[in-house]
């Protein structure tokens, strides 16, 4: 093996070291905000029946306010049936509306997913993270991302689609070029390895201002 080759693969081990790293510390970050909540629940209760018992509604009602303010924090949007996909997911839309931009997600799936959690994450955490890159080049109120998620017979679907401010990509050897620019573009190679080794397929489509990446993965 050549040098450059060397270089190379080192770069793509600590790309994909980083991406693992990353989406599992947003997804333990989520479930750390989940338990804490669950945590402080017993006492929460506790004040609210010293209130109730002391006929103080005023203090209830400012009481119930924060702990409705708390809550929305960890907003759980979507449930895809696997914990640690919901996790990931719901972080990064978070993540995605705290940057100004619009997330509308279906993903309700009651349906047990057995992709191993560590290659769903890279998809997952690959797709939304470059959805959201492409968002952040827009204006605030163009700003969108559609995520949907369903069991078609025996495959898990996945669909993201992401506003652009470019009309239509163009490919290069079959393929979208990363706009990242030089050095960059593994995730999207980690994607396709990762949907090639479980027999899956990938789709990718550029329309007029919108990007969307379909997933197909057996189950």
């Amino acid at each position: 093996m050549s040098i450059f080759s060397k270089m190379i693969d080192k770069r793509i081990a600590a790309y994909h070291n980083y991406l693992d790293e990353t989406h599992f510390a947003e997804v333990e970050n989520m479930y750390n905000q989940v338990r804490g909540w669950r945590h402080d629940y017993r006492n929460h209760i506790q004040t609210m029946k010293s209130y109730a018992t002391s006929g103080d509604m005023e203090a209830i009602i400012k009481f119930l306010d924060m702990l409705d303010a708390d809550l929305g924090t960890i907003e759980i949007a979507v449930k895809t049936g696997n914990k640690t996909a919901d996790a990931l997911l719901n972080s990064k839309i978070s993540l995605a509306r705290a940057k100004k931009i619009t997330v509308i997600a279906d993903a309700n799936i009651a349906y047990e997913i057995k992709t191993p959690e560590l290659d769903l994450c890279i998809i997952i955490g690959n797709l939304f993270d470059n959805a959201i890159e492409a968002c952040l080049a827009l204006p605030e109120n163009k700003r969108e991302i559609r995520i949907y998620f369903e069991m078609k017979n025996t495959q898990l679907y996945m669909s993201f689609t992401n506003m652009t401010a470019t009309k239509k990509q163009l490919k290069t050897e079959g393929r979208y070029k990363t706009t990242k620019g030089k050095g960059h573009g593994f995730g999207l190679v980690r994607i396709d390895d990762i949907i090639a080794r479980h027999n899956g397929f990938i789709s990718r489509n550029s329309e007029d201002n919108a990007f969307t990446t379909e997933v197909l993965l057996p189950q």
